[in-house]
C-alpha cells in the first residue's frame, strides 16, 4: 500500500497543480484572444469553457450538477480500485492516479462555478476533424484510462496463461 500511496502521493499534486496553474494563466492571458500561432500553429490555444461532457457533448442548461455527482461516483470507483490494485501493478497504480488527478481538476471547475471546466489548448486539425478545446486534466484522464485498460488487457492475458498451466498440470496429473 505505501507504493499505491507514494505513486498517487507524486502524481496526484503534480497534474493537479499543473491543471490548476494552467488554467489561471489561460484565465489571465487568453481572455481576450487567442494564441493560433502556438507551436506553429499545430496547437492553437484558445480559451473556452465546457459545461457538458467530453467532446462538448450537452445535457442540459445546467449540467454542473449532474456531472459533480457522477464524477465524485467516479472518483470513488478510482480509489476502489487503487486499494484493490497489487501492489507492484505499477501500469495500474499510475494509470488510476493520472485519471483520479484529472478527475479532481475537472471537478474543481465544476464545484467554483456554473461557467464549466476551463480549456484551453486546441482545436487542432488533424486533417478529417477538429480536435476539441481541452486541457491538462482531460490530457491525464485520456492517458491513464488508456494505461488502465493496457494494464485490465495485461492481468487478463496473465490470467488465461496460468488457466492454460494449470489445466495443463491438471492433465498430466490425471494421466499419471
Amino acid at each position: 500500500m505505501k507504493r499505491k500511496l507514494a505513486m498517487l502521493g507524486t502524481v496526484l499534486p503534480t497534474i493537479l497543480l499543473a491543471d490548476i496553474l494552467t488554467k489561471r494563466w489561460a484565465l489571465a492571458s487568453l481572455a481576450d484572444a487567442s494564441w493560433p500561432d502556438f507551436l506553429g500553429g499545430y496547437v492553437p490555444l484558445t480559451l473556452a469553457f465546457n459545461r457538458g461532457a467530453a467532446f462538448g457533448i450537452s445535457i442540459g442548461d445546467d449540467p454542473r450538477w449532474v456531472f459533480i455527482p457522477i464524477a465524485l461516483l467516479a472518483l470513488g470507483l478510482m480509489v476502489v480500485l487503487m486499494v484493490r490494485a497489487r501492489d507492484n501493478d505499477y501500469a495500474r497504480t499510475i494509470s488510476l492516479s493520472l485519471v483520479i488527478a484529472g478527475a479532481l481538476g475537472n471537478l474543481i471547475d465544476r464545484v467554483r462555478w456554473d461557467r464549466g471546466v476551463v480549456d484551453f489548448i486546441g482545436p487542432i486539425d488533424l486533417g478529417f476533424m477538429n480536435w476539441p478545446i481541452f486541457n491538462v486534466a482531460d490530457m491525464a484522464i485520456s492517458c491513464g484510462a488508456v494505461l488502465l485498460a493496457i494494464s485490465f488487457w495485461l492481468e487478463e492475458r496473465s490470467l488465461k496463461r496460468a488457466e492454460v498451466k494449470t489445466a495443463g498440470a491438471a492433465e498430466i496429473g490425471a494421466s499419471s
